[in-house]
């Protein structure tokens, strides 16, 4: 009874004076509020789709021990405020695009396939910039001569394509290059370039090509 009279006390100081009529009954609006809260749900904004509950940025009703003990340990929910609603909709702005995906019903297969035409499409894109940048260029080499503008050492398909890398910032491989023997003289040189068949011939020619000069060191 001791305990009783002490732990009741300790709650009156803590709720501070009571008007005359509270003698009836409980008053103070904390003691309303803790009435019910077992059976009180929360609202809250989910992080992420949730089977069964709602999708990602939905506003839900949840109990306050599921919340407590298994959505907000995880970072699956965060409680409705305003601060928290504006991060949510920010957030729903940086994958808007992967919830208008999900929205049109696609599986993983055709989000897979989906990805991989716009991997295609971009590499595509690459090899044609690539393509002109090399057909529009003149690639620069100087060689030391013997007699009749011959060669010391013969300009190889390697060197071409260590010098296009330094020179045009653009990696090709050997088989881009049709250069059935190396370069043995001073001048100029159309180097025929094999790019991939899906990459567009240039405009009123039959195909990509290579500008090599070759000057006197």
């Amino acid at each position: 009874m001791a305990h009783r009279c002490c732990r009741s006390a300790a709650l009156r100081r803590l709720l501070g004076p009571q008007p005359a009529s509270s003698s009836d009954g409980i008053t103070n609006p904390l003691f309303f509020a803790a009435q019910g809260l077992r059976h009180r749900k929360l609202e809250v904004i989910l992080t992420t789709t949730i089977d069964k509950l709602g999708k990602a940025g939905e506003t839900v009703k949840v109990a306050p021990g599921h919340f407590r003990n298994h959505l907000m340990p995880k970072l699956l929910a965060v409680p409705n405020i305003d601060k928290y609603a504006f991060l949510i909709r920010e957030q729903r702005k940086l994958y808007q695009r992967d919830e208008v995906e999900g929205e049109k019903g696609l599986t993983t297969e055709e989000r897979k396939e989906q990805d991989e035409t716009l991997d295609k499409e971009q590499k595509m894109k690459e090899y044609q910039a690539a393509a002109k940048r090399l057909d529009n260029a003149l690639l620069v080499l100087r060689r030391y001569i013997k007699v009749d503008n011959e060669l010391r050492e013969p300009v190889t398909k390697d060197e071409i394509i260590a010098e296009v890398a330094r020179q045009l910032c653009v990696n090709i491989y050997p088989d881009n290059l049709h250069l059935p023997s190396p370069l043995q003289s001073l001048g100029e040189y159309e180097v025929p370039l094999r790019l991939p068949r899906e990459v567009p011939r240039p405009e009123g020619r039959l195909q990509w090509t290579l500008n090599i000069k070759i000057r006197r060191k």
